[in-house]
């Protein structure tokens, strides 16, 4: 089958993207390849493409479980099988679809690469008929790549175990120095590199220095009507603002991992279709959601690198209309991100106290633990050994990174329930409580043996299927529990560790000390271009932008905040903005902020305006600071 017949059978696109056609026909040719391709690409096609036509199976390495969850549920959506193995998979469960990637028929297998690692899985793959190696985010592998992950530099196993099977690696932001690091790693040989430009003609990139961001943001987004991602800093941040945006009439819901299940398809499925245009997000949001019309993307906040940025706000206009990417930054925005991202660096000697007393917390003997999950509440974890929240946060993280736990960040309710009385009794108590019906018999339907021993059970699952929110069937089980009629358990969890090392305590930490300093260099050196590009305001945003990135191009984009501040304002523009001032104040006292708001005009000559109305008296300022004509 042809590749673009397989790109309208599955996807119902006619045609390609840049560069996407010459990729898969590289892979097709059983060449290892090199894709970059800057966010809204189309990378994921590239390999997808290409294993579904060649016999066999494809093995996805990608080091974010809800990525892959994400493209898995794609795929199946497209009848086609796909497989993610997770890190919270019993070994029994481990082996039994490990034999499925065997026997199954399947297409696609999608491990992290801590997985990789395990014997029985490179036992397994062995026997696999695999038909391409895919590395996806493969910046990951190279040292002086953002969000470095050790275990990556280990993925070449796979080149081992499959010698004669190419492999593509795949990524949206690196540098020449990663993409020569990468390619070294995975041991290409005869290679193709494809690098799509970083350059996005149709998005204005912003930076706005104001100290009220509120006022500003309403500005935008009045401005830019459609679709809008705003990303800010935390779970509590997302609801205060998008209440903030509800409050003074616009469309907005907020998203961020302490969501339920049902909760984020729910809101996902209002922001996609436009029913809520305004989407205000922690920054994990975005990945894996291809949605093209989306016009602005603000950040409320500091981002913590240029290539989070550049991902984050290549998330607009990927259908190729005109999109903004906006920065609001305030004065003391600097020292925040500093504050949060450099200051609670964690030392060698606090990764190694916050592991043992995460060893601890969950009951861990030395040289147990390994592959064990548990669920973890991040705030009495802290509270029970008097930690710092953020320093062990980034603790945890760092052990993430570095391949010694997993941590996966999702809300969660982990219950188990047990039926007390008989079925028979249960009939007659369901006759005298109708109310309660559709939940009893959800629960009946999903789960065999809940009268015989303690089933865990998927709340989510049971208000879906009886059509009830999460609450009302935890308030219907809470009254069931009151009255005797089960037995249940319902544990709250921000978190899931899984441990990927036996616990050795100082010896479990010592090899990746070397990697944690590195890491603390590259942080450094990533919030220092931040910082250097919201200030830089002399050169164009979109060459600052293909310069970090190694790209050059002698043009400016005139259409980002440095090149429109160099435009010549027409000359009659002051003069304009003076009659409309005037014009308005006949009628009413008004504030600067409304005055702005009305005439859609440039701040700074507002203000400029304003200033020489009031030094020639025309105007006055009122007690309640606003503006009056002078009798």
């Amino acid at each position: 089958m042809h590749p673009i017949q397989v790109l309208e059978r599955y996807w119902n696109y006619t045609s390609f993207r840049p560069l996407q056609e010459d990729i898969i026909n590289a892979v097709l040719d059983n060449n290892d390849t090199f894709a970059l391709l800057p966010t809204g690409g189309g990378k994921s096609i590239c390999f997808q493409i290409p294993a579904l036509i060649k016999p066999g199976l494809c093995i996805v390495i990608s080091p974010l479980v809800a990525l892959m969850q994400d493209q898995v549920n794609t795929l199946k959506q497209k009848g086609i099988k796909a497989i993610a193995i997770t890190s919270g998979l019993s070994y029994n469960d481990l082996d039994t679809q490990l034999d499925n990637c065997i026997y199954g028929n399947y297409k696609f297998l999608y491990l992290s690469p801590e997985r990789l690692q395990q014997p029985i899985v490179q036992e397994r793959i062995q026997q696999m008929d695999v038909n391409l190696i895919a590395v996806d985010e493969a910046h990951c592998i190279s040292q002086w790549g953002n969000d470095f992950r050790p275990a990556y530099r280990e993925i070449n196993v796979l080149r081992q175990l499959k010698p004669s099977v190419n492999c593509i690696a795949l990524t949206a932001t690196a540098k020449e120095n990663v993409i020569v690091d990468t390619i070294s790693a995975l041991d290409f040989f005869d290679l193709k590199l494809f690098k799509a430009s970083f350059y996005r003609e149709n998005i204005s990139y912003q930076v706005t220095h104001t100290e009220d961001k509120n006022f500003q943001l309403k500005l935008l987004l009045n401005e830019n009507k459609g679709a809008s991602i705003i990303y800010v800093r935390s779970r509590k941040a997302t609801l205060e603002l998008s209440n903030y945006l509800k409050r003074n009439g616009f469309e907005a819901t907020n998203y961020h991992g302490g969501l339920s299940t049902s909760e984020k398809k729910e809101r996902l499925n209002d922001w996609t279709t436009n029913k809520t245009p305004i989407m205000v997000a922690t920054t994990a949001f975005g990945m894996g959601i291809d949605k093209a019309d989306v016009r602005s993307v603000i950040h409320y906040n500091l981002p913590e690198s240029l290539e989070s940025y550049y991902q984050e706000a290549g998330r607009a206009g990927r259908d190729g209309k005109k999109s903004i990417a906006v920065i609001l930054k305030k004065n003391i925005d600097e020292d925040k991100l500093k504050s949060q991202f450099l200051s609670v660096l964690p030392t060698v000697d606090v990764l190694k106290h916050v592991y043992k007393k995460l060893c601890n917390y969950f009951q861990i003997s030395y040289g147990e633990g390994e592959y064990t999950s548990h669920l973890l509440n991040f705030k009495d974890f802290c509270k029970t050994y008097n930690l710092k929240t953020a320093l062990t946060y980034n603790a945890l993280k760092a052990l993430d990174t570095n391949s010694i736990i997993s941590l996966e960040q999702q809300f969660n309710y982990r219950t188990t329930i047990q039926f007390k009385i008989s079925n028979h009794e249960l009939t007659n108590y369901l006759i005298a409580n109708k109310n309660q019906n559709v939940v009893i018999k959800s629960i009946l339907r999903t789960y065999g043996g809940v009268f015989d021993f303690i089933t865990k059970i998927n709340l989510d699952i049971i208000a879906s299927k009886s059509e009830q929110d999460v609450n009302t069937v935890i308030a219907i089980l809470k009254d069931l529990q009151n009255q005797n009629i089960i037995e249940l358990k319902i544990a709250n969890t921000d978190s899931e560790i899984t441990f990927i090392k036996p616990r050795e305590d100082e010896k479990t930490i010592n090899p990746i000390v070397k990697n944690i300093q590195q890491q603390q260099k590259l942080k450094q050196e990533q919030i220092d271009a931040v910082i250097a590009y919201t200030n830089n305001t002399e050169t164009c945003k979109s060459i600052q932008l293909l310069d970090y990135f190694g790209e050059k191009t002698p043009d400016n984009c005139n259409i980002c905040s440095v090149c429109l501040s160099k435009q010549p304002e027409p000359k009659s523009t002051k003069e304009d903005i003076k009659i409309a001032v005037l014009e308005l104040l006949k009628q009413k006292d008004v504030s600067s902020r409304d005055l702005l708001a009305k005439l859609n005009c440039n701040q700074n000559l507002l203000l400029e305006v304003i200033g020489t109305l009031v030094e020639d008296e025309k105007i006055k300022i009122t007690s309640t600071n606003t503006y009056r004509i002078n009798d």
